[in-house]
């Protein structure tokens, strides 16, 4: 697009904290629609036609006189972008406690959209640069290839529009204000339980996946391995998803998640400790038998969300609010994550990492962010996650209740 690398950088912040700010607001709002359409379809249908268009716009070059200008087009192009997609993801959340009440259902549905998450991760990857090349001008490829994206967004978006029939809620619901929205389901140790976990495992797991690159690239001396051991680590992950999601039946859906983080911690220790003696080829295994662990990550956490949900409905009784704990959700997640980038920045300078010289002391620093220190956050989730209360027994008392009431 030709803006300079600070502006670029700066264009991407403005837009991830916009897009940061508009997820509780669209959960709210959306909590709060009535329309012959349903509450959640009519985002999603605006969302996905907002995303085409800027999909193909923000990879097409345009003449602008000034790179104030490229940079004030492109930040309010990027923050539209980061709206359509908060306008389709968070609804689109919001959907899953609607579709089912049914305790394993849930499970079942979010291992099938998990799955198509992984595999749609895999082919967008795979078909970037051969349609980019397909073209004979990089420029013209580039833009085609934001085009067919976008296209990919807008009719996988309407499938689920025209699919699904969201379920009647009454006009008449007890209506509260954002703050105190917000703040009554911030106190609710239930969904902290859950919470709290959520955003470490993703913090720790973040903090791995950006290490990597440096621990193949300086201590195996293979960075093109690195791309491969993800590979390896996805794949099995979307292979398990089926698995886990039987074994949840059989000892819940918290104990599976709880394992699975487990299976998390003891691989990326292991790969970061023992990593250098026993080769790249060790390496790429253990972040195979990890993606086993990794997988209930996908699954686990998105299945429990919509049993928090019914919690809400019983013990305030104030309507559905599935909006805004999606919200929260893909919030958290993102704060994780940031966070997770900031931290891996910081303890790399704190061990004097220069990409021109790494020597005993950068290496050390990144031995740590590929295990012990990821690890830390895996251990406090999975001490938090022990206290989450809602089983099959305690979710079937919920209903009960409700039903009673």
């Amino acid at each position: 697009m030709g803006l300079l690398p600070a502006l670029a950088g700066t264009a991407l912040m403005i837009g991830k904290i916009w897009d940061a700010v508009t997820d509780p607001v669209t959960g709210y709002l959306s909590d709060r629609t009535r329309t012959r359409f349903g509450r959640r379809r009519p985002y999603m249908f605006v969302g996905s036609i907002i995303s085409f268009f800027c999909m193909g716009l923000i990879f097409t070059p345009v003449q602008l006189s000034s790179q104030a200008l490229l940079f004030v087009y492109l930040t309010f192009l990027y923050c539209l972008l980061n709206t359509a997609y908060t306008l389709v993801n968070i609804p689109y959340a919001a959907l899953l406690p609607e579709l089912t009440e049914d305790y394993y259902q849930r499970t079942i549905l979010t291992g099938y959209r998990m799955s198509f998450a992984v595999v749609g991760t895999f082919i967008g990857a795979a078909l970037v640069m051969p349609i980019v090349a397909s073209f004979s001008s990089a420029t013209l490829g580039w833009s085609m290839m934001g085009t067919f994206m976008g296209a990919v967004m807008l009719f996988s978006t309407l499938a689920t529009v025209f699919a699904i029939t969201e379920p009647a809620h009454p006009e008449q619901e007890v209506q509260t204000g954002f703050f105190t929205t917000f703040g009554e389901v911030l106190k609710e140790k239930v969904f902290l339980t859950a919470l709290l976990p959520w955003t470490f495992f993703i913090t720790g797991t973040s903090m791995v996946q950006g290490a990597l690159v440096y621990y193949f690239t300086y201590i195996f001396g293979n960075e093109g391995l690195f791309q491969l051991a993800l590979v390896a680590l996805l794949s099995f992950s979307l292979l398990c998803i089926p698995i886990w999601v039987r074994i949840s039946h059989h000892i819940g859906k918290k104990r599976c998640y709880m394992i699975g983080m487990g299976i998390m911690s003891v691989g990326v220790l292991l790969f970061s400790l023992l990593g250098e003696h026993l080769g790249p080829v060790f390496g790429v295994a253990i972040m195979a038998v990890s993606g086993i662990g990794l997988s209930t990550h996908y699954v686990m956490p998105h299945a429990i969300l919509p049993d928090i949900v019914e919690y809400d409905v019983t013990l305030y009784a104030k309507g559905r609010r599935e909006g805004v704990f999606s919200s929260l959700w893909t919030f958290s997640s993102k704060l994780g994550q940031a966070f997770a980038l900031a931290l891996n920045g910081w303890i790399l300078a704190l061990f004097g990492y220069q990409s021109e010289a790494v020597g005993p002391l950068a290496k050390t620093g990144i031995m740590l962010l590929c295990g012990p220190l990821p690890l830390i956050w895996y251990v406090v989730g999975i001490i938090i996650l022990r206290a989450y209360p809602i089983d099959e027994a305690f979710y079937q008392d919920i209903l009960s209740k409700r039903s009673e009431s």
